[in-house]
């Protein structure tokens, strides 16, 4: 699986940081595969952020935040992903 460009927009940019938006029916330990930005490797800077929704086509989508940990001509990695507003106590 790869990413859907048309999926990724730029929520702020400032200093060299961009903040990310990605929205995708992909589960999120697909989305942090490597390699699965690869399409956007001219876009991601290491350090910027991807906040995400994943698994929009279920019952229960997910929310989180990536951070783009390496960048290269060849390869593109990103952590996983650190739910948002996963629990309700």
């Amino acid at each position: 699986m790869s990413c859907d460009l048309n999926n990724l927009s730029v929520l702020a940019y400032a200093n060299g940081f961009t903040l990310w938006h990605y929205t995708t029916e992909d589960v999120d330990t697909d989305v942090d595969d490597a390699d699965y930005f690869l399409d956007a490797r001219d876009l991601l800077k290491v350090g910027d952020m991807i906040l995400a929704n994943t698994e929009t086509a279920e019952a229960s989508p997910k929310g989180g935040i990536f951070r783009v940990l390496a960048v290269s001509d060849t390869s593109v990695d990103v952590s996983n992903m650190t739910a948002v507003g996963a629990t309700n106590t």
